[in-house]
């Protein structure tokens, strides 16, 4: 009797002494990442807790898979660990590991559409991200997507960014377009839409965008062509940069896109506008200016008669000069 006494206590020293090996196995840090200070795991769906465990340990985020298998199952967590793309800390041990895939608070990539894109150029983005998956499907329309920064788990449908820009854009127009002013020269969202890209395309300061709106709104009041410089070159290269000056022959070319030729709106967005541009044509300054040139700061003076036009080319003109010599004598 007193044989079994003592076999069954010395068990239960060393089943206490594995224990606390194990215990102490799972909580104490955990190996330095193989570089840089997090070490990256993606955890598929549907993968069992050992497989999870053996993925930890060959990406190097932990030293012994079974260890962390029992460490938790022992801490009830086998069925709360999340499918997803984890940083794991380095030195991180594999509790802190565990509440980080029971978190599923994986890692976020992002994606930025910047204002005046094109859609192909947006489009183009989404087919060349290594973290999205599936096929983009077709072209977006042009303006039909929302310039902003979209953030995504790895594996995220290429299709659902797209869709994804399509909702944000459509839910700010609308907002936006029940509270616009009312007396705008054109009676739909598709008309809107097109001018705003061009007012995009014309001036990259937001305070701008108000003033250079109303000028085009004055303008489509009376039937006067727009005269916009990227109107054309999106008919010429939908929206690429032209990389030489427009030639006299295409300023005088009459094609849909030529607002020098034309006194109407071209017949598509040029371009996605963001949200600032959207709400200048939407509720534009109020001005009677009729014109507006580059003013040598990277803004525009503006003119309400042909004579003041006149006097500030001649100052642009001046100004271009001496940029030119000044390039000249680098």
């Amino acid at each position: 009797m007193r044989k079994l006494l003592v076999l069954a206590l010395v068990l239960a020293v060393a089943a206490g002494g594995i224990f606390g090996w194990g215990y102490t196995a799972f909580t104490v840090p955990g190996p330095a990442a193989r570089s840089g200070e997090e070490t990256v795991v993606q955890i598929e769906s549907g993968m069992r807790l050992m497989a999870i465990a053996e993925a930890l340990q060959t990406a190097g985020a932990i030293r012994r898979a079974d260890v962390f298998v029992i460490g938790v199952r022992l801490s009830g967590k086998a069925h709360a660990l999340k499918a997803g793309e984890f940083a794991i800390p380095s030195g991180a041990g594999m509790r802190d590991v565990m509440n980080i895939l029971a978190s599923g608070k994986s890692i976020e990539h992002k994606i930025t559409v910047a204002e005046g894109l094109t859609a192909a150029m947006a489009y183009a983005l989404v087919k060349a991200d290594p973290a999205l998956t599936g096929e983009a499907g077709a072209v977006p329309e042009e303006g039909s997507l929302l310039p902003e920064t979209y953030l995504f788990q790895r594996g995220t449908a290429r299709s659902e960014i797209l869709a994804r820009m399509r909702k944000a854009q459509k839910t700010l127009f609308d907002d936006l377009w029940g509270k616009r002013a009312k007396t705008l020269p054109f009676k739909t969202k598709a008309e809107a839409l097109v001018l705003a890209s061009i007012v995009e395309k014309e001036t990259a300061r937001p305070n701008e965008r108000p003033h250079i709106a109303a000028v085009f709104l004055n303008r489509l009041k009376i039937g006067m062509p727009l005269q916009s410089d990227p109107t054309i070159i999106y008919g010429l290269t939908k929206g690429y940069p032209l990389g030489r000056g427009i030639r006299k022959s295409e300023i005088e070319k009459t094609t849909p896109y030529n607002t020098y030729a034309i006194a109407a709106l071209p017949p598509t967005p040029i371009c996605n506008p963001g949200k600032e541009a959207i709400q200048a044509v939407l509720n534009p300054a109020d001005s009677k200016d009729l014109y507006f040139v580059a003013d040598g700061t990277g803004g525009h003076a503006f003119a309400a008669t042909v004579e003041e036009q006149a006097k500030n080319v001649v100052k642009w003109r001046q100004i271009e000069k001496r940029q030119k010599a000044a390039a000249g004598r680098r």
